[in-house]
């Protein structure tokens, strides 16, 4: 296996564990509101819709749809090795919108027609506790 050579995530952050957790065994874990009974990310101790704290962890279907994209030319931290490459907001199943970088795409014949394609979540091993996830066209 070769070396991850980009940033990673401390796992151990209190209000992102259970993300990292699930992360690690291949599972997207997104906290949802038991109030508003919305989901959101980023991970934080306070609902972003209705200010609740009454947060769970549930597991997501790891399946979404591109809102809109970006082809990176620049890079630094690892990823500069890997440029261009395409990064992406996507409108997950469960109502929220996360940013990734894309795989399945060909960064150098970017086309719009990846705007509103199916994409499902993956997962690179960083180290033996942190495992990344990214978002492949499907």
């Amino acid at each position: 296996m070769v070396a991850y050579n980009k940033p990673i995530p401390d796992p151990e952050q209190y209000i992102t564990k259970p993300f990292w957790d699930g992360a690690k065994e291949g599972k997207l874990m997104l906290p949802r509101c038991t109030t508003c009974n919305k989901v959101h990310f980023y991970p934080r101790a306070i609902c972003p819709f209705c200010h609740s704290t009454n947060l769970e962890w549930i597991e997501a279907s790891g399946e979404g749809y591109v809102h809109t994209f970006a082809v990176q030319h620049r890079a630094f931290g690892g990823w500069a090795e890997e440029t261009p490459f395409v990064t992406a907001y996507i409108d997950m199943k469960e109502g929220d919108r996360i940013f990734t970088v894309l795989r399945g795409v060909d960064p150098n014949a970017p086309d719009l027609a990846w705007i509103g394609r199916k994409v499902k979540v993956e997962f690179d091993k960083a180290s033996d506790e942190v495992s990344i996830p990214f978002w492949r066209v499907v």
